[in-house]
């Protein structure tokens, strides 16, 4: 199911938040609209309106049974989910951090050539700053970091736009500043994430660039272990 967002409010984000606590992360959990009204305090039709709209939205599936319904929140519940989680981190920590850990890899050299087309690399020099070594420093995130990726989602990146030459049209990427700690404790700060632009990011592999090459000037070979924190403001 497409995912939207149009019919998701604060009172649809209150249930999620209910079935979430009572393990619909995980895996389906058995309820009711009953159930639901009573925790949330409202009629037992204002609880099953708000699940329907979740449900549309595709926060959620449900499957239902002589004697409730199974649900269970879907990527896009918990990537909801995670936005207000970081909306509340930014109101109580200020500046928002997500931190990534991972090992070194050996990328297909596809980042190289992508990077160093003028269409791309004019926006780097304007909106980060500075002109990219031609090619990235690929990581492999670790299973949990590959989850906490998508707390991006709640932070404003770096736009770059997609754009056409005579042969072919190019789509637009995202960017994130971060910085880069390697496991002697050395630390390079001027890195950016970067992705293809979409609707979320659940990759296990993550792609930065920088002004330098990474792996000379932090000396990294593939398996090495970094700590990669991404910053960003709401």
């Amino acid at each position: 199911m497409q995912e939207t967002t149009s019919d998701v409010g604060h009172d649809e984000v209150a249930v999620a938040k209910r079935l979430a606590m009572d393990g619909a992360l995980t895996g389906e959990v058995k309820t009711t609209c009953t159930t639901l009204a009573e925790q949330l305090d409202a009629s037992t039709q204002t609880a099953s309106r708000r699940l329907q709209r979740l449900e549309t939205a595709g926060w959620v599936t449900r499957e239902t049974v002589s004697d409730g319904q199974w649900v269970a929140l879907t990527d896009a519940g918990e990537r909801g989910l995670r936005r207000e989680y970081e909306d509340y981190r930014s109101i109580f920590e200020g500046h928002s951090t997500v931190e990534l850990e991972g090992r070194v890899t050996s990328g297909m050299g596809e980042g190289r050539h992508y990077i160093t087309l003028p269409g791309y690399m004019a926006q780097f020099e304007e909106r980060l700053g500075y002109e990219p070594f031609p090619g990235t420093l690929n990581v492999d995130l670790t299973d949990a970091s590959v989850r906490r990726r998508r707390a991006l989602d709640a932070m404003d990146p770096v736009p770059i736009d997609g754009w056409e030459d005579d042969d072919r049209t190019y789509g637009p990427a995202v960017c994130y500043p971060a910085t880069v700690e390697t496991a002697d404790g050395d630390v390079h700060e001027t890195v950016h994430t970067i992705a293809p632009e979409r609707t979320h990011h659940d990759d296990d592999q993550l792609e930065l660039i920088a002004p330098e090459k990474l792996r000379d000037v932090l000396d990294l070979e593939d398996d090495d272990h970094v700590t990669v924190t991404v910053e960003g403001t709401q």
